[in-house]
């Protein structure tokens, strides 16, 4: 397969900006698509190019294999990464997608690139380990718990034809999730900045300030009302966040 067709797979530029002057990074939570960001894309072109990845096992890409383990993720991403980052890539995750972009952050740096910074949302540090086994659930609980979360529209999981679509994806990623454990002795250098919701049952404000044991550069911690999702109800207040530290980095590489 040409590259070109693997980036197609795994990226979706939703406002293709080729003037842009730098680029955002998106990877999305357990059981979530690319689409999830399309708002993002939209809000930010064309001075950000917003690229939003693509899980292998869902929507246009339902018919492959899933990746149930955040290193496997981690190792098929980077190759299809590093061309992006020939302008500064800023990359942001959200629960499952966080703990994503860190490992992806680790393979970019052991490339000698480095992220201009690294947004980690709803997801307690790596080193904040909970015993947490959903993905062993049967259906019914492995639904309860995305309904309970808010995660996947409620009303989707009660149509069985999209639970048949779905669910073995969902509990792929919620493994990936659940059974990470980052390398002993790693950390990044890029600026990392922690988003958590304020009464988030995946992750107490505590748990997400341990970020800062893992980056060697910068950290910052920012809590916001709501749960799992709280970034539904505040996204211009993200974008605005995402948008003011590219600004920052831009005017600082200048």
């Amino acid at each position: 397969m040409a590259a070109t067709d693997t980036t197609e797979l795994w990226v979706r530029r939703f406002h293709p900006s080729p003037d842009t002057a730098a680029r955002l990074l998106c990877l999305p939570h357990a059981g979530g698509s690319a689409s999830y960001f399309f708002p993002v894309s939209r809000a930010m072109a064309p001075r950000v190019e917003v690229l939003a990845v693509q899980y292998p096992g869902r929507q246009d890409r339902r018919h492959e294999p899933c990746l149930d383990s955040v290193q496997a993720l981690a190792d098929a991403l980077v190759d299809v990464v590093v061309p992006f980052a020939d302008k500064p890539l800023t990359l942001f995750g959200h629960s499952m997608g966080a703990s994503l972009a860190y490992e992806l952050a680790i393979r970019l740096e052991a490339r000698g690139v480095v992220p201009a910074g690294l947004f980690v949302s709803g997801r307690r540090a790596p080193n904040a380990v909970r015993d947490e086994r959903v993905h062993l659930s049967g259906d019914d609980g492995l639904i309860a718990e995305i309904k309970r979360l808010n995660g996947t529209e409620s009303q989707l999981l009660d149509d069985d034809e999209v639970l048949r679509m779905v669910l073995p994806s969902i509990r792929a990623d919620y493994k990936a999730a659940e059974t990470y454990r980052p390398t002993p002795g790693q950390s990044v250098s890029v600026p990392i900045r922690a988003l958590v919701g304020d009464s988030d049952p995946k992750v107490t404000p505590e748990e997400a300030a341990r970020w800062a044991e893992h980056t060697t550069g910068p950290f910052t911690l920012e809590v916001f009302p709501g749960g799992h999702f709280y970034l539904n109800a505040v996204v211009p207040q993200v974008i605005d966040r995402i948008s003011r530290h590219i600004e920052n980095s831009l005017a600082t590489a200048d």
